[in-house]
């Protein structure tokens, strides 16, 4: 996969980097140091330091959309390496620091470059401190890597390459597809966003022309928070930050961050498979036609019908009785052994109940619940029951059982659930908590909850709300817990499904079947290893009912029938759905009928 950057191409990043030198002067402690080698029609020879601040070459003030930054100069010196040119941060729980250039030491190691500093500076520039950070940066076939490791006298939150000489163009964050971004800043979060866009894995694809990709990727070998920012930069390129954060829970004074990769390729798919394989070994991914956490029984499912019960208000879609009729009605037109049910909001208001998995009684309590479990199974349909996986609402009366589970994020704040306004008072809700599954006692009250429904109505599954958001905190590994719950409850029930709402690449070894397709990019980054269904806010024929406060009314499309190659068809069936709309779910199960027997 030899890819040659031509001269001219060279010298556009010539030309940027000399703009970059146009404007900076050297810092005052610094100004006895040698000025770099002029760079105007020729190559800075690997391991200059050009002083370059946190605004060198940046459009400013920004074009478009922005995010929060400083107001005035930080020093960024930045080493040059094939055309990148390279600079770090490093942040702890009180400031943040830059490397001190007269401390800056650069030497040849192998076929690339050891980068040695040995203090740091702060407050622009200002101030020092005492640091040391090393980083490793060569070649790695046609692609440059690097490493980083740093040390302060006090803990270390988190440590950023800054790389200059990124192309603009459309983005593919991790496996979903490209976008133009325009002329907006653009902040991808890992595993999930934190205020920027969520990403399945850290990957950032750019299409910068014609047979012209450049990619950026961290090498991560566990999931740790990893961001990237993209910021306009003169010369159609982009000034970008690369960050890895330390997990909250050990609290170091030393970072050891992941190992990140840039390069430059003629086709989308050699940008991105390089990090997919890695993806692949890292976590042990196995293949889905031969992973052994995939019952038998699934293999065979041809769609999924969501029944969606009772709303945050109380509102009921459908009872037991009624949801029972229904998949009457659907196994007259489809082999039951081919569908799975999938059953929100089963225990009761949706959301407000979560911790309290008990069925509900206006829907028709147990009785109704077991009535609606055994027929459907003597009709052949497997049932999937919604958990909140990283839910608990703090009114309840159980919840001081395992309060000490409430997420605190890497600064010790708490972590609310506030992103939805439930009551229409035009007003974000506070009364969720973000539950940490890598704390025992939480970990243990929801598995026994779903080990309960499993033993008493014998369930086929259990859906795990919110499974994709894992987040940097203070007490444990989120994936490591909820792979000891999985592992546990597969180890008693093997023949019971976990179910994922969204996925992340270290996830998908833990659970084999999401809600979300994610890789619309990049299929094989998700479709080698897992299966996809709708997502329960996926509109119900009609009006488009979602049957849930976060979606409201959305447009049903009767064109595509929830049809699509990379998704198990699904029926959202809300109040009205089986008695005003039963043509076009029959339409819909015909469909996925002809899909399952390659005829559509």
């Amino acid at each position: 996969m030899k890819v040659n950057v031509s001269r001219r191409d060279w010298l556009k990043g010539a030309a940027a980097t000399a703009s970059y030198l146009a404007v900076e002067a050297l810092p005052a402690h610094a100004t006895e140091l040698a000025a770099p080698p002029a760079i105007r029609g020729g190559d800075p020879p690997n391991g200059t330091i050009l002083p370059l601040n946190c605004t060198s070459g940046v459009i400013l003030p920004p074009p478009g959309r922005s995010f929060q930054k400083f107001s005035f100069d930080f020093p960024e010196p930045s080493v040059v390496f094939n055309k990148l040119l390279i600079g770090f941060r490093l942040y702890t729980f009180e400031n943040t620091y830059g490397l001190d250039r007269a401390l800056m030491k650069v030497t040849p190691q192998g076929d690339g470059l050891l980068l040695e500093c040995s203090g740091f500076v702060y407050a622009g520039g200002q101030l020092k401190a005492p640091g040391k950070l090393r980083s490793h940066i060569r070649p790695n076939g046609d692609f440059t890597e690097w490493d980083v490791t740093a040390e302060m006298d006090q803990p270390i939150k988190s440590v950023t390459t800054i790389v200059r000489g990124v192309p603009r163009g459309k983005i593919a964050p991790g496996s979903s597809g490209f976008f133009d971004p325009k002329e907006n800043e653009i902040l991808l979060g890992y595993p999930w966003g934190n205020g920027g866009q969520s990403t399945d894995t850290p990957l950032a694809v750019i299409e910068a022309g014609k047979q012209d990709y450049f990619f950026l990727s961290s090498l991560n070998e566990e999931v740790r928070a990893n961001r990237m920012y993209f910021e306009p930069a003169e010369n159609n390129l982009y000034r970008t930050e690369l960050v890895y954060q330390n997990p909250g829970w050990k609290h170091s004074n030393r970072v050891e961050g992941a190992r990140w990769r840039a390069g430059r390729t003629t086709t989308a798919d050699a940008a991105f498979r390089p990090h997919f394989e890695h993806v692949q070994r890292a976590f042990h991914l196995p293949d889905w036609n031969t992973r052994t956490d995939v019952p038998d029984w699934f293999r065979k499912i041809e769609l999924f019908v969501s029944i969606h019960g009772m709303d945050w208000t109380g509102y009921v879609f459908n009872d037991f009785a009624k949801a029972l009729r229904t998949l009457e009605w659907v196994s007259k037109h489809i082999d039951a052994s081919k569908v799975m049910v999938f059953l929100p909001a089963w225990n009761g208001r949706y959301y407000w109940e979560y911790s309290v998995y008990k069925v509900d009684e206006r829907m028709g309590g147990d009785e109704g619940f077991r009535r609606l479990i055994t027929e459907g199974h003597r009709m052949g349909f497997r049932f999937l029951p919604m958990f909140g996986l990283q839910a608990s609402n703090t009114h309840l009366a159980v919840y001081p059982q395992f309060a000490n589970s409430s997420t605190r994020q890497i600064d010790g704040n708490s972590f609310y659930i506030a992103w939805v306004d439930w009551d229409n008072d035009r007003h974000m809700e506070g009364w969720g908590r973000f539950m940490n599954i890598a704390v025992d006692s939480w970990r243990y009250w929801l598995q026994n909850c779903i080990a309960y429904m499993i033993e008493t109505f014998g369930v086929d599954g259990y859906f795990l709300d919110i499974a994709g958001g894992w987040v940097d905190n203070t007490q444990g590994d989120m994936l490591v817990g909820l792979r000891k719950m999985v592992e546990s409850l597969r180890a008693k029930y093997p023949n019971v499904i976990p179910v994922g709402e969204f996925s992340y690449d270290g996830l998908m070894s833990v659970i084999p079947l999401y809600q979300i397709f994610p890789s619309w990019g990049y299929p094989p980054a998700f479709e080698k290893y897992c299966r996809a269904f709708n997502h329960l806010s996926h509109p119900a024929p009609g009006r488009g009912s979602t049957g849930v406060h976060e979606g409201g009314f959305r447009h049903f499309n009767p064109k595509t029938f929830s049809l699509n190659p990379h998704q198990i068809p699904t029926i959202t069936v809300v109040d009205d759905t089986f008695e005003k709309y039963r043509n076009v779910m029959l339409e819909i199960i015909n469909r996925a009928k002809a899909r399952a027997a390659g005829k559509a």
